[in-house]
């Protein structure tokens, strides 16, 4: 492994920011610096040649060698020192890299540009030095933590706190890295037989499964039909297909308002546009997203089988969809509206046998920003959550994650929407302390890859994708539960972080696919979302009515130690899953390479409609449980409400100050200029934006 180090990390002003957050919370640290750190692993020696082009890649970071080793680290406490005339200025060193023995989305990116250029590299790994100047001479075990929780991303980095420490991350790529960094994580079963309920909301408390009472009485009931207890997998995997998030229990629900029975759900209500007017709908709530009827028009794409681009004259079928991302954008706001738009465009592409995505739309609804040091007259005293990240820090973060994914997957984001409400009522505030994130799109598909076909016993099951990483478990259940039961630690487990750059990948498979047209080798596909893979597999053969076998060992996996319950069920991005015949496997696997685009066949459909998992290392089964089961129909769910008579006060135009109320209109969130929320981003990427969102002489954001 060399180490190659680049001054400089952050910006000034980054760098100031940054500083300002930990001295909040460690008011020892006096000043820092950063600087970008880049590990390479190669059991090659590089020609003069070689280590030219890997510095020109590495933005000209130097080889760290002990001839200057010396030289790079900041110097800064010397000058602080004569600066603040402070002799008792110390240095701490704290290194942020990938966690370890785990393999990072941005390596995988890296890795590949390297090695197309010649370079003769197993892996390029990067992470940021960051020196802290102390007014005192050691930190606490505490403040280690605070700083720990501030610099990195406790789910996919690691922290150490000195350069000796690197033996740890050189080792972890070695064949120790299952003794050093522990075995394979186990999965347990949970004692059903003896314990009974008891047993089930323990597990249900500590994994976060939020299983409700019929829930928990069903699954003893499973588990005493079978005989055997259930596994940690098993209950994992029917919490995330069967949560609110993936049900939708609460929009079908039976209502009772003000004592009458309501004949409508809200999913009915939903619906009923489409029931009385299904003109010009391909399909509707039965698939991925919506397709609309779309004009005869010239395609352009490249012929699959020739390379060669050129006009398709054929009906372009237009996909819509609009989805929420709200838990994960209240947790960790950055990546959690990144994978809400990753997410949103997976779903376009996984539409039919396959079509491709083209704009898309980001909107937030949020409470009263409350900017420091500039309180408004509408804003009272802050009353969110502690767990829930403030509406300004989503407001700060949010929007960049979601412009950041689409632009690096390649779709502009052409329009969106921001508003802030809060409003107290009888001594009670309302507001979107939870957040509303909206992530929406539009693409085409071609009317003969519209519908999915039926999954036939003896097709291959496949992974197309990304590797499993222990990142967001149990996302669907986390999200389903109200705000009081939420657990912080589960919380942020359950965020996904993004890599846009292997969904961007995986749509070229697609659309190669798609381009051939009857000779498509996809027969069926869905996007990898809440559940991870125990619900999207299990998902793409039941739509088939059929059941599967699936070899836990055959999911590519970045961490070896993942135990099967988070093999299994992890939310890690950007996957796909899909059915092809067993003669077209090598077809698909041709396209994947050329696309340098990760697929693993993991499965295979059965027409027992039975689910098995089989953990081969082990020679026991993750998994071993009927579609029914999994799939039960839970009792429908009753909601008895009544309204509030409800006396607000009554609206005073004060009009005696008319500058003044003109000011304080314009200063709105819902009012004032969003220039901020469409210049973050390359609006015409792609080329086909032909108006784009500033206009006019002087570029007024629309």
């Amino acid at each position: 492994m060399h180490t190659y180090r680049r001054p400089g990390h952050l910006t000034a002003f980054q760098l100031a920011q940054l500083q300002q957050k930990l001295c909040t919370e460690v008011p020892a640290i006096a000043a820092m610096k950063s600087e970008t750190v880049y590990w390479v692993f190669t059991q090659a020696s590089f020609s003069e040649q070689q280590q030219e082009g890997l510095q020109a890649l590495l933005e000209g970071a130097v080889l760290n060698t002990p001839e200057n080793s010396e030289a790079l680290p900041p110097s800064f406490p010397q000058s602080l020192r004569a600066q603040r005339g402070n002799p008792e200025i110390n240095t701490q060193c704290v290194i942020v890299l990938p966690r370890i023995g785990t393999l990072s989305s941005w390596s995988s990116k890296a890795t590949d540009i390297a090695q197309v250029c010649g370079l003769p590299i197993e892996r390029i790994e990067m992470g940021v030095a960051y020196y802290l100047a102390l007014s005192s001479p050691t930190l606490s075990a505490i403040e280690r933590d605070k700083i720990a929780e501030i610099l990195a991303d406790r789910m996919t980095e690691s922290v150490l706190w000195s350069w000796d420490e690197l033996s740890m991350f050189s080792s972890a790529e070695s064949s120790a890295v299952q003794s050093q960094h522990g075995k394979k994580r186990s999965d347990p079963e949970v004692d059903i037989l003896s314990k009974g309920s008891l047993a089930l909301q323990q597990a249900n408390d500590s994994l976060g499964l939020a299983l409700t009472e019929a829930e928990i009485n069903y699954l003893v009931q499973v588990a005493q039909e079978q005989q055997r207890n259930l596994t940690c997998t098993e209950l994992m995997m029917f919490a995330q297909v069967n949560s609110e998030h993936c049900r939708h229990k609460i929009f079908n629900a039976e209502w009772c308002i003000n004592g009458e029975k309501k004949s409508a759900s809200l999913f009915d209500m939903i619906r009923h546009t489409y029931a009385v007017n299904p003109g010009g709908i391909l399909t509707a709530y039965s698939d991925n997203c919506a397709v609309l009827t779309g004009p005869l028009t010239d395609w352009f794409w490249s012929d699959p089988l020739t390379g060669q681009y050129g006009y398709h004259p054929e009906p372009m079928g237009i996909v819509i969809k609009v989805e929420t991302h709200n838990h994960p954008t209240a947790i960790a706001p950055h990546p959690g509206a990144a994978t809400g738009s990753g997410g949103e465009i997976r779903d376009e592409g996984a539409t039919g046998r396959g079509a491709t995505p083209k704009a898309g739309l980001v909107g937030f609804s949020l409470s009263h920003l409350h900017l420091p040091d500039f309180q408004q007259p509408w804003e009272t005293v802050e009353t969110s959550p502690a767990h829930i990240a403030s509406a300004l820090s989503i407001i700060l973060e949010g929007p960049i994650g979601a412009a950041a994914f689409n632009n690096e997957f390649g779709r502009p984001v052409i329009t969106g929407y921001f508003r802030t409400f809060e409003v107290t009522v009888q001594g009670k505030t309302w507001g979107y302390h939870k957040p509303i994130m909206i992530a929406g799109g539009l693409g085409n598909i071609r009317e003969n890859q519209v519908k999915k076909q039926s999954i036939e016993p003896g097709m291959k099951l496949i992974v197309l994708g990304g590797p499993a990483l222990l990142i967001g478990l149990g996302g669907g259940a986390a999200s389903s539960k109200s705000g009081d039961e939420l657990s912080a630690h589960l919380d942020f487990a359950s965020v996904q972080r993004a890599n846009p750059e292997m969904e961007r990948r995986c749509q070229q498979v697609i659309n190669r696919c798609w381009a051939l047209g009857d000779n498509n080798p996809i027969i069926s596909i869905h996007d990898v979302g809440a559940g991870g893979l125990s619900n999207a597999l299990p998902e793409l053969v039941h739509d088939s009515d059929r059941g599967a076998v699936f070899d836990l060992n055959a999911i590519p996996k970045a961490d070896p130690n993942l135990s099967p319950m988070e093999l299994w069920c992890n939310e890690a991005q950007e996957r796909y899953v899909l059915a092809v015949r067993r003669e077209d496997v090598a077809k698909l696997q041709a396209i994947a390479q050329r696309e340098r685009c990760p697929l693993a066949v993991v499965g295979e459909a059965k027409l027992e409609k039975q689910l098995t998992v089989e953990d081969t290392a082990s020679k026991n089964n993750a998994v071993h449980l009927a579609m029914e089961t999994l799939f039960a129909k839970p009792p429908r769910l009753k909601r008895d409400v009544n309204s509030e008579d409800i006396s607000g006060k009554q609206l005073v135009m004060q009009t005696d100050d008319l500058e003044k109320t003109l000011h304080n209109i314009l200063r709105f969130p819902a009012v004032a200029s969003h220039r901020f929320l469409i210049t973050i981003a390359d609006r015409s990427v792609t080329g086909l934006v032909s108006r784009d969102q500033m206009v006019g002489p002087w570029q007024v954001p629309v």
